[in-house]
């Protein structure tokens, strides 16, 4: 099975724009710079950004420029003042590790930490800026100040966090705390606090400590548009307004409608246009990046070379293919412009044109992946194509312990009209039964009519996508689709009905289906099921030959004619099964051996006279019928 975890091996030849986006950060020389990586769920935005970090990383110069990554995932602070505080307080830190082994860079971080606490609350609102000022806890905030003191001491004392409501109401001098010694010294009992001046503070000691450890400090945020509007939008502006400074940098990943969807639930009820709405967006995202749509030769990569990766993964696709693999489908990828396109020849040179397992798994490739993308149920997302591969080897790994012996081919298939169509694919699976032995003849003629270019029996519609999923490998319409069907129950249930046939009947049944004249083995297999299991054989026998059934030689009519011989009383389900026959197709090379039948000879009399039947086959009949006559006389 695929893992759904972001990776930096490019599969999807994301380098190249990974290269783009590391030369930008590299290009702003310590100025700060925001960059939106934009793309729908599931496109590869997390993995883009992984792909930047590690070039960044090898661009390091020590002692003149590093760059230093955090990542900040704001979807796991769901809360306005939670995912701001969080964002802080990850800088805060990574800047106290980095500055670790400098004394005077330690106590200087220290001290930046400090203010992050302080900015926390100063954020919670007037109750704490009130308590800050006077030493006196106001309200829930106040009190919640009070418990919380020891994370602002700077002399590592603690607080009792004694008192009550009838001291605190009192206001008595000798409960205020000393809030100099809470806040580090950064303010002074009873002197108000100025947020624009804290913040400012802030950024200059973070601006500092950055030039003088040599950092870039490259934030990636990622999971963006998983979270709330007003959560968004606070972790933006909190990075425009705290963060913004030299030697920062800021990559977003997230899908630029839903930022600008957020943006108008922030400022829901002020009338803000769509234009207002794009300007505010630009301001928070200087560089929008997108991340490429997968083409037809993108999908046909990647899905080529995730089977890959599983072949290689259960030992059978050697590693050194696997790793050329890797090398050379990027670099395809980079010149399909000028028409190296990802063809067949192109991938079995990579897995070998005499490998049996992995030829088959190109093949599949190469026809899912115009499919995949042309769909607007899957439309070439990375994600969704991966999970399509990971149902259909689940399926195929279901299949072996039930005794379904089914190809990932046959699964991949059905799953994709299941993905592309469902209605369709619940309206064959409705056709599909244990009287038809699984076959849906209509299935059969799809394929036949979308070979031969003409118009597609329903319930299909004349669709070009349709047409190429009838003509992808395997063909279905002679197969078996209960294994499939029974296999799907993820999707749907199925009721095939009562198979009621015994060992002896399969048999029988089998032998008429590949029977071309009478011969020993077939009579003695007709006599060992007995005529009750003889009927249901024949019955399922004939359905079974319909779709090569000629209508023109002996062989098509045998499933009828043995049966019969040596149990007369099947004639009247015999002549029921004849009677369908389409009368326009009926070749005189049949009449003969049927009309020597009982049993056949009422219908071949109907159809002589008949407008529909061939003028051959007419006096074919009327020949047999005059045999008959001179035999009486």
């Amino acid at each position: 099975m695929w893992h759904d975890n972001e990776t930096t091996v490019d599969y999807l030849n994301f380098g190249v724009v990974a290269d783009a986006c590391a030369k930008l950060l590299q290009q702003a020389q310590g100025h700060p710079i925001s960059i939106g990586v934009s793309g729908g769920w599931g496109a590869g935005k997390s993995s883009l950004v992984r792909m930047i970090a590690s070039r960044l990383a090898a661009s390091a110069e020590p002692g003149k420029n590093t760059y230093v990554v955090v990542t900040f995932n704001p979807w796991l602070y769901q809360d306005f003042e939670g995912a701001r505080s969080a964002l802080l307080q990850m800088v805060g830190d990574e800047v106290l590790r980095r500055a670790s082994a400098d004394e005077a860079l330690k106590k200087k971080a220290l001290k930046l930490l400090q203010r992050i606490n302080l900015l926390k609350v100063v954020q919670l609102g007037g109750e704490a800026a009130v308590t800050l000022a006077t030493g006196v806890p106001v309200g829930l905030i106040g009190r919640a100040i009070m418990g919380m003191s020891n994370m602002f001491r700077s002399d590592g004392g603690a607080d009792d966090g004694a008192g009550d409501d009838k001291d605190d109401d009192k206001g008595s001098d000798d409960k205020k705390p000393d809030f100099s010694k809470l806040s580090g010294g950064l303010i002074k009992p009873a002197e108000p606090i100025s947020l624009p001046t804290e913040i400012q503070a802030f950024r200059e000691a973070l601006e500092g400590l950055l030039d003088e450890l040599k950092i870039t400090l490259v934030v990636f945020v990622d999971d963006l548009d998983r979270c709330l509007p007003r959560t968004a939008i606070s972790t933006l502006e909190s990075i425009r307004l705290l963060l913004f400074l030299k030697r920062s940098a800021f990559v977003v990943a997230a899908d630029n409608e839903f930022i600008r969807g957020a943006v108008r639930v922030h400022f829901e009820g002020t009338g803000i246009t769509g234009e207002v709405a794009t300007n505010y967006f630009d301001k928070l995202i200087q560089v929008p990046l997108h991340v490429p749509r997968l083409g037809v030769n993108e999908a046909k990569a990647y899905l080529a070379l995730l089977l890959m990766e599983r072949a290689h993964a259960d030992g059978y696709f050697p590693k050194d293919r696997f790793d050329n693999a890797l090398k050379a489908v990027p670099e395809r990828l980079k010149t399909s412009w000028k028409g190296d396109a990802i063809t067949a020849s192109f991938l079995e040179s990579l897995v070998g044109v005499n490998d049996p397992k992995m030829l088959p798994l190109m093949v599949m490739a190469e026809g899912l992946a115009p499919l995949l993308t042309q769909s607007t149920a899957v439309n070439a997302n990375p994600r969704l194509m991966k999970r399509f591969l990971n149902t259909v080897f689940l399926r195929f790994a279901l299949a072996e312990p039930q005794e379904i012996k089914l190809d990932v081919e046959a699964l991949a298939k059905w799953h994709l009209l299941e993905r592309t169509d469902e209605a369709l694919a619940n309206a064959l699976g409705a056709l599909v039964s244990s009287g038809t032995e699984g076959r849906a003849d209509v299935l059969r003629v799809a394929e036949e009519a979308a070979a031969a270019g003409t118009a597609l029996p329903e319930p299909f519609k004349e669709s070009a996508s349709l047409k190429e999923w009838l003509l992808l490998k395997p063909a279905l319409g002679e197969a078996d689709l209960r294994p499939l069907l029974h296999l799907s129950r993820d999707s749907a249930t199925r009721d095939f009905g009562a198979d009621n046939m015994t060992v002896e009947g399969r048999a029988l049944r089998d032998a008429l289906v590949i029977a071309t004249s009478a011969n020993a083995p077939l009579t003695a297999a007709i006599q060992a099921a007995g005529a009750v299991q003889a009927e249901m054989a024949m019955a399922k026998a004939w359905q079974l030959k319909s779709p090569k059934r000629t209508w023109r030689q002996r062989e098509d009519v045998v499933p009828l004619l043995e049966p019969c011989k040596v149990f007369p009383e099947l004639g009247a389900k015999a002549a029921s099964l004849l009677a369908r026959a389409p009368m326009r197709e009926v070749g005189p090379g049949i009449v003969p051996e049927l009309y020597a039948q009982s049993w056949a000879r009422p219908i071949l009399e109907k159809w002589e006279q008949s407008t529909e039947l061939p003028a051959p086959t007419k006096r074919a009949i009327q020949g047999q019928a005059g045999k008959g006559t001179k035999g009486g006389i």
